[in-house]
């Protein structure tokens, strides 16, 4: 059955190739339309929030933290990544209900094209990430080659959750309003500007029962202890980006024929 669904799924990108290209285009170009600095802002949006909390939390929680900067720096640009590929992904549907009303055409491209515009502003924002690195003389380890991996996850693990979210959103637009109010919640549960070595480890393991947390905890081992975490860890990361992506694909099948009647 898997086997099946990857094939069908394989088929409709090939098929609709042009159309996610273009999907994708207008996608990146509607981000910055009428702003003067246009794609700069991918860059300069992290670089501002970084700079708001390191005046506001680095007196707080810097000072027994070495390479704060780094530290903080990693867990903002993986939970901005998060929020806005969800964020984006869960008015996919909405926003193009005048083309789905019209045009029969599998309905996840458009969620698909606005996990790649969110990618491709991440992938600007690990540069500058790297960048920083190198001024706060990170030594870059061959451990820094498995970064593909938390990136990976992540990417499904979104693209699962942005199927659940933007199903969700067709029924009941309340879920905008709740979903704010989640990630307030899941920013301060995600360990971004403070440590748990204060917690005690049962805590500190429940932690990353968030794999958003999970994700960050990934790249600060990496980043910051240059040794690539345990084969468990891997398996974590697998398995929260399997389950969700499963369970927004389950969402998806069900509610496919619905949609069209609330749009």
């Amino acid at each position: 059955m898997a086997a099946n669904t990857l094939q069908r799924f394989t088929t409709n990108m090939k098929k609709n190739a042009f159309l996610f290209q273009e999907l994708v285009n207008r996608d990146f170009q509607q981000r910055y339309k009428r702003t003067v600095l246009g794609m700069a802002w991918s860059v300069l949006s992290p670089l501002l929030q970084l700079l708001v909390m390191m005046i506001v939390f680095s007196r707080m929680f810097g000072h027994n933290v070495e390479h704060y900067v780094i530290y903080l720096f990693a867990g903002n640009i993986v939970f901005s990544y998060y929020s806005e590929s969800t964020n984006n992904g869960m008015a996919s549907l909405m926003g193009n209900a005048g083309i789905l009303s019209k045009i029969n055409v599998p309905k996840y491209l458009f969620l698909l094209s606005q996990n790649v515009s969110a990618l491709i502003n991440y992938a600007l924002t690990i540069g500058i990430f790297f960048f920083f690195c190198i001024i706060d003389h990170i030594t870059f380890t061959p451990a820094f080659f498995m970064l593909w991996y938390p990136v990976l996850c992540l990417l499904l693990m979104n693209i699962g959750i942005g199927m659940v979210l933007s199903a969700l959103y067709v029924f009941f637009r309340d879920i905008q309003y709740l979903y704010r109010v989640f990630l307030t919640l899941l920013t301060y549960l995600s360990a971004i500007f403070y440590t748990l070595d204060s917690f005690s480890p049962f805590v500190q393991r429940l932690f990353l029962l968030n794999p958003v947390y999970a994700n960050i905890k990934y790249w600060r081992v990496i980043v910051l202890e240059g040794v690539v975490p345990s084969a468990g860890f891997h398996l974590l990361l697998a398995f929260d980006a399997i389950v969700f992506l499963a369970i927004g694909a389950l969402f998806y099948k069900k509610f496919n024929h619905r949609f069209v009647y609330y749009f």
